[in-house]
């Protein structure tokens, strides 16, 4: 009997097509800001995450799930240009899937993805600047307690509490918004192009919208949740690889146990406002 003309496949070749297809997914959860405590989003907490989901090179996209209120503008463009970076340099697009809010920050950060993805009642935009605080004046006089302030520059303590707004104060931080809404909106114009379907006074007003109504405007690409869209796109034989921060075996050391439940416990109020803007 003669010898069969197609040779039996190897436990390698049967391996290799077995294999799933690797899809890596970041968690981008929580306010923006510099500080790096849990739960907040900046460079030094997202890089690292971005590195290790890049370096799959097999992987046919970059899935970013954003979950934010916003925070610091330095901070959310820093995040969204390292996304850009490594997307351009290693060629591999970038699904972002949005959850209950890519709000101010968050949507910065979401407009670095090659498509955005959003649930028909995601909180969306809020392209604007915020700065807010609070007047003691006369507070102190009330106690019975004499401050006393010493400063180098005449504009030194602009948003000092304890002092009555000056109008020359209040244009220059009116500026000083302007300038990082306009970063804002460049990056905006930039990354969404033709696909915005609304005038500038629309858009760009601080206001915030449902994802259907994103999608509308052109904020956004389309409904759909991260499950749905990578299977329908890549097929059911896939493997979502979460891409988490890698845990110390012990814990940071703190100075003062008391200090540092006060600033958590601080931290999370201060979160807490920021998600309540959205209802959230």
């Amino acid at each position: 009997m003669a010898e069969p003309t197609t040779p039996k496949r190897n436990w390698l070749q049967r391996l290799i097509g077995r294999s799933k297809t690797t899809i890596p997914v970041i968690r981008l959860h929580g306010v923006i800001a510099a500080e790096q405590r849990q739960g907040r989003l900046n460079i030094a907490s997202v890089a690292p995450l971005l590195k290790r989901a890049f370096s799959v090179k097999s992987a046919p996209v970059i899935a970013i799930i954003v979950n934010s209120p916003g925070g610091s503008p330095v901070q959310s463009r820093l995040i969204a240009k390292r996304i850009r970076d490594l997307a351009d340099e290693h060629n591999k697009p970038v699904l972002v899937f949005v959850e209950d809010a890519a709000a101010s920050g968050g949507y910065f950060i979401a407009v670095a993805g090659d498509e955005i993805i959003v649930d028909p009642s995601s909180i969306v935009g809020s392209i604007g600047v915020i700065m807010a605080g609070f007047g003691f004046v006369g507070a102190l006089e009330k106690l019975g307690i004499e401050r006393r302030v010493h400063t180098a520059g005449n504009n030194k303590s602009t948003l000092d509490p304890f002092l009555p707004e000056k109008q020359s104060d209040i244009e220059r931080i009116k500026q000083f918004e302007i300038d990082i809404h306009n970063v804002f909106i460049d990056v905006v114009k930039t990354r969404r192009g033709a696909k915005l379907r609304a005038a500038d006074d629309a858009l760009f007003t601080g206001e915030w919208w449902t994802g259907i109504r994103a999608v509308d405007l052109g904020l956004a690409d389309s409904i759909g949740d991260i499950h749905e869209v990578l299977h329908t796109r890549y097929g059911k034989d896939i493997e979502l690889k979460v891409i988490e921060p890698k845990r110390p075996w012990f814990g940071v050391p703190r100075i003062g146990f008391a200090a540092g439940l006060a600033g958590d416990i601080s931290a999370t109020v201060e979160d807490r406002s920021v998600w309540a803007r959205f209802g959230l």
